[in-house]
């Protein structure tokens, strides 16, 4: 009797290695294995995302360069990704993701202690194009509108989806002198509608969220069960980005209204690639520990509390920011990081259901929105000359926001997440 009791327990805990009991970032659909020839589970993730942070702005005044202070930044999102792991030989899943974005609203409202009559946005003397002006910060002309009652944004649709391959190289309740060790590749392909920052958006008519970008992602994880109770885990991934069929440029809504030389589009080296949106590269570093409270491999039960944190390095780019609606195309950032922490609960009561819910918040550094390259030097004699050789500068240059005492930075930039997923596991 005990030797079948033992043996049942056994058989459960077999059933569960490649879904319940490895750490969320090395779990990995297994099929073909003995008495479980096929696995697939389906996540079902609601996602709530708030984003806030604060917009300054480089500027001249009584003598020294200063930040003032401009825009309150707003972001609430509300997405539903449904994802399908299917084990397609042992610990080998084959991975589709469908995101679906309901909202993705931007509201702008001006900082505390600016409004109308001090704000740099309205004092702009001279316009895109570098037309000179008397006296520096004198001017009337205007950025963009905010308003009494601030300025909104609306997206939404579906997003890109995604394609991947997962392995376990090795999984910890096969053999366990070693960690479950995962490698996972995923493409993520530009099947969501184009978003085009200079036209308006409204809740009834919400703008497109694609940036037409191909990303393949590279990624590692290693978790290691510890005494029964304790599963450390570190992942790293790499986001490569390339751009794909159809991807934005700013001249293809070419403006003088913000663009120095927009004739300069598709002409010397000013081709629609070197245009174009440059999406960032992106390097995550993931580390965390998995606490089980309690366990019943036999009934399939158990709680998790999941501790996490994370560091995430995003290169400099020309793409959509915090900035690209209200100045209508696409921006050049600089680089910037990422820290996050997140705690998380995993909870089964039965084989095949189990729900997860994190809640995190992250840190993005100070970063610019605005630092275009004002051009490049195509007569050859070292320097990019602006009036004897107006060919030479970028057409995505804008004179008032791309010089230096003009650029507009992110500050203070916190973003808080609470994910609930619903697991089914066949």
């Amino acid at each position: 009797m005990k030797m079948r009791r033992f043996g049942a327990i056994a058989a459960a805990a077999f059933v569960l290695a490649s879904f319940a009991d490895a750490a969320e970032v090395t779990r990995v659909a297994s099929s073909f294995e003995e008495k479980d020839p096929f696995g697939m589970y389906f996540d079902f993730t609601f996602d709530r995302i708030f984003d806030r942070g604060k917009i300054a702005r480089e500027w001249y005044q009584q003598g020294a360069l200063e930040d003032v202070s401009e825009l309150r930044y707003f972001r609430d999102e509300t997405r539903l990704g449904i994802d399908t792991s299917i084990g397609i030989f042992r610990d080998v899943e084959l991975h589709v993701g469908v995101p679906i974005v309901f909202q993705q609203d931007r509201r702008w409202t001006f900082a505390k202690d600016t409004n109308e009559n001090n704000t740099t946005i309205y004092r702009n003397c001279g316009d895109a194009r570098g037309v000179p002006c008397p006296t520096a910060g004198s001017g009337d002309g205007r950025l963009f509108e905010v308003g009494a009652n601030g300025q909104n944004s609306y997206r939404g649709g579906l997003g890109d989806f995604s394609f991947g391959l997962g392995w376990n190289v090795f999984n910890q309740k096969k053999d366990d002198t070693k960690p479950t060790w995962t490698l996972r590749f995923e493409y993520t392909a530009p099947t969501a509608a184009m978003l085009n920052p200079s036209i308006a958006t409204t809740s009834e008519m919400r703008g497109g969220i694609g940036e037409k970008i191909h990303r393949y992602t590279f990624s590692t994880a290693v978790s290691k069960r510890i005494i029964d109770v304790f599963e450390p885990y570190l992942m790293v991934s790499y986001t490569l980005p390339w751009q794909g069929p159809g991807f934005y440029s700013n001249c293809d809504n070419r403006s003088d209204t913000r663009m120095a030389r927009a004739e300069n589009c598709s002409t010397g080296p000013f081709n629609r690639n070197e245009t174009g949106i440059r999406p960032a590269h992106v390097g995550v570093v993931t580390f965390g520990n998995e606490i089980i409270a309690f366990e019943r491999p036999d009934r399939f039960q158990r709680v998790v509390v999941d501790l996490r944190g994370w560091w995430q390095y995003t290169s400099e780019g020309r793409y959509y920011n915090e900035l690209s609606d209200l100045m209508g195309k696409m921006l050049y950032n600089s680089d910037y990081g990422t820290m996050g922490l997140q705690l998380g609960f995993v909870g089964q009561a039965a084989e095949f259901v189990m729900l997860r819910a994190y809640g995190s918040m992250a840190y993005q550094t100070e970063r610019y929105l605005t630092m275009e390259n004002i051009g490049k030097d195509i007569n050859g004699n070292g320097t990019i000359d602006i009036t004897s050789a107006p060919q030479e500068i970028n057409p995505n240059y804008d004179f008032r926001v791309d010089r230096v005492g003009r650029r507009f930075r992110m500050q203070e930039q916190l973003v808080w997440r609470i994910q609930v997923t619903a697991t089914l596991n066949f």
